[in-house]
C-alpha cells in the first residue's frame, strides 16, 4: 500500500488586464478593465468623460480592442505551437524508450485507466477520470494526472476525496478509511481490525487448515475453541457449552453423538468395515459413550496401553471396572447447555483381552468414527495377540486404520446416508444436505490432522505405517508386525 500526502493546490486565478488611452491633451478618458471568466472575454469601460465627441470614442474603443485581440491571437498561436511541440517531444521520448526495451516491455497494471498529463488537439489537458478537456477552470493534480475536482473520487465509495491524504492501490486513490475496510485484515474473531505489534507491523494467527484469521491475544484470553474442529468462536455466535468444560460449535453439533445408544448403527458400520478387511473381530465388545471425567478415570485405573494425545477421546480397556456411560441423549437449553443429561454404572466383566471400548461423546459423526476404528484395531490387535508393541508401531497403523475408515466415509456415497439415519437431530431435506456439505470438510479436516500429527507415536507412527501398507499391503504389513513388531521398510 502506498500512503501519499498531497497538499491542496489554489484554483485557477481570474487574471485581469487594465489598459489606458488618453486623448491628445493627456487627460486619462476611460480604462478598459478585461478578465478571462471561464474561457471568455469581459471588457469593462470604466469613468469615460461624457464631453468627448461619441464617434471619437467608439473608434478609439474599436482600435484599442483590435490591438488587444491582435496580441492576445499572437499569444493563443504561440501557446498553441508550444503544445504541440511538447506533445511531438513526449510522443518522440516515448517511442525512443520503448525502442530501447523491446526485449522487456514496461509491465502495467492491466485495472489502470489513468493516462497522466494528456492534451487535446487545443493544448487543454484531459482528465485522467472522464477524459474531457480541463480548460481553464480549477482542476487538480494528483497520482501524476490531471482531474476535475468532481472525478477524483475514491475507488471503493465513489465519493469524492477531500481529504489532503488519501491511499493508492492499482493505481486508483482510495479514502483512507475506504482504503484500510477493503485491506486492513480484520479479526474473524472480534470482528475487529488487527492491531499492529511495537515494530509497526500487522501481525495474527491463522489455522493452518480453516485458514481463520485472528488477533493473537485470543490465544491466550479465554475465547473457546471448538473441541471437534478446532475454530475459535466467533462473536455473536455461541458455541454450545457441554457439561465437562468442552465447547462444540453448531456445525458440528449438527452430526453429534450424544449417547451410547445413538452410537450403536456407527458401531456396527466400523465392524462391517473391519470384516471386509478380513479382520473380523469375533468377541462382541461393549462400546460405551462417555463424559470427560468418567473417560479419565478409566485410563488412570487401566495398567496397560499408550495414551499419548493431549486429551484422551478414546480407550480399548482390558481391566475390569465400572464405568458411568451416558444412557440417555441430554437436551440442549436456550442458553446453549447441557441439560437433563442422564448417566447410569455399568459394570466391565473381563470375558477376554479386552473389556470394552469407551468414547467421549458429543463429538461429530466422523470424528466419534475415526476414534472408535482407531480403538477397534487395538482391541483386534489384542485379540489376535500381538504382544509388547512399540507405541510408534501400535498406534501407528491404528491410525492407519482410523485414516482409511475416514476416507471411506468421504469418498463413499454411502457416507452421508448413513449419517442421516444415525442422526436423529436431523429432521429436513435442507437440514441433511447441509449437514452432508461440511461434514466433508470436516472430514478432510480430521484427515489432515492424521496426516500433519507431529508427535512421534502418532506421527511418525502412522506416516510410517502407512508408507509401508500402500508398499505392501495390509496383510503383508500385519505379519511383519507379528513377527518383527515393526513395520517392513
Amino acid at each position: 500500500m502506498d500512503w501519499i500526502k498531497i497538499l491542496e493546490g489554489s484554483g485557477h486565478k481570474i487574471s485581469e488586464v487594465q489598459y489606458h488611452g488618453t486623448d491628445g491633451d493627456g487627460i486619462i478618458w476611460g480604462e478598459p478593465s478585461i478578465s478571462e471568466q471561464h474561457g471568455r472575454m469581459k471588457f469593462t469601460l470604466q469613468g469615460a468623460p461624457t464631453d468627448f465627441d461619441d464617434q471619437d470614442i467608439a473608434v478609439a474603443i474599436v482600435r484599442s480592442i483590435e490591438d488587444y485581440e491582435a496580441e492576445e491571437d499572437k499569444k493563443l498561436k504561440k501557446l498553441v505551437d508550444n503544445e504541440s511541440q511538447l506533445k511531438e517531444d513526449e510522443q518522440l521520448a516515448k517511442a525512443l524508450q520503448e525502442s530501447l526495451n523491446m526485449e522487456s516491455p514496461p509491465r502495467r497494471d492491466a485495472r489502470n485507466i489513468f493516462q497522466p498529463l494528456t492534451f487535446s488537439s487545443l493544448g487543454f489537458r484531459i482528465c485522467a477520470r472522464c477524459n474531457l478537456e480541463i480548460g481553464h477552470e480549477r482542476h487538480l493534480r494528483r497520482m501524476g494526472a490531471v482531474w476535475h475536482p468532481e472525478c477524483f473520487r475514491c475507488h471503493a465509495c465513489g465519493l469524492r476525496i477531500f481529504d489532503l491524504e488519501f491511499s493508492v492501490s492499482g493505481n486508483r486513490p482510495y479514502h483512507e478509511s475506504c482504503y484500510k475496510d477493503q485491506n486492513h485484515p480484520r479479526c474473524n474473531v472480534c470482528k475487529n481490525f488487527i492491531p499492529s505489534n511495537a515494530a509497526g507491523e500487522t501481525e495474527y494467527r491463522a489455522h493452518p487448515f480453516w485458514m481463520q484469521e485472528y488477533c493473537p491475544s485470543h490465544e491466550h484470553d479465554g475465547t473457546p475453541r471448538c473441541c471437534s474442529c478446532e475454530r475459535t468462536e466467533v462473536r455473536d455466535i455461541r458455541y454450545l457449552s457441554l457439561d465437562d468444560g468442552r465447547k462444540l460449535c453448531l456445525e458440528c453439533l449438527d452430526s453429534a453423538i450424544m449417547d451410547t445408544l445413538e452410537c450403536q448403527p456407527l458401531y456396527l458400520q466400523i465392524q462391517e468395515f473391519y470384516e471386509g478387511l478380513n479382520m473380523k473381530v469375533e468377541q462382541q465388545i461393549p462400546l460405551l459413550l462417555v463424559e470427560r471425567q468418567a473417560l479419565n478415570e478409566a485410563m488412570e485405573g487401566e495398567k496397560s496401553g499408550h495414551h499419548l494425545l493431549p486429551e484422551t477421546r478414546g480407550l480399548c480397556l482390558s481391566e475390569e471396572q465400572t464405568v458411568s456411560t451416558i444412557s440417555r441423549r441430554p437436551r440442549i437449553s436456550t442458553g446453549y447447555r447441557i441439560i437433563n443429561m442422564m448417566t447410569e454404572p455399568c459394570r466391565l466383566v473381563r470375558r477376554c483381552e479386552v473389556t470394552a471400548i469407551l468414547i467421549l461423546y458429543g463429538l461429530p459423526r466422523l470424528l466419534t468414527g475415526t476414534i472408535l476404528a482407531h480403538e477397534m484395531m487395538h482391541a483386534w490387535l489384542k485379540l489376535k495377540g500381538y504382544r509388547n508393541l512399540r507405541q510408534d508401531v501400535e498406534e501407528g497403523i491404528c491410525q492407519v486404520l482410523a485414516y482409511m475408515w475416514l476416507e471411506s466415509e468421504i469418498h463413499s456415497s454411502s457416507g452421508n446416508n448413513v449419517s442421516s439415519a444415525s442422526t436423529p437431530s436431523s429432521s429436513s431435506t435442507s437440514e441433511k444436505g447441509a449437514r452432508s456439505q461440511f461434514e466433508k470438510k470436516l472430514g478432510e479436516f480430521f484427515k489432515d490432522q492424521i496426516e500433519t500429527d507431529s508427535s512421534p507415536a502418532y506421527g511418525d507412527g502412522f506416516r510410517a505405517g502407512n508408507q509401508a501398507v500402500q508398499q505392501y499391503g495390509l496383510k503383508s504389513t500385519l505379519d511383519h508386525i507379528r513377527l518383527t513388531g515393526s513395520f517392513p521398510y
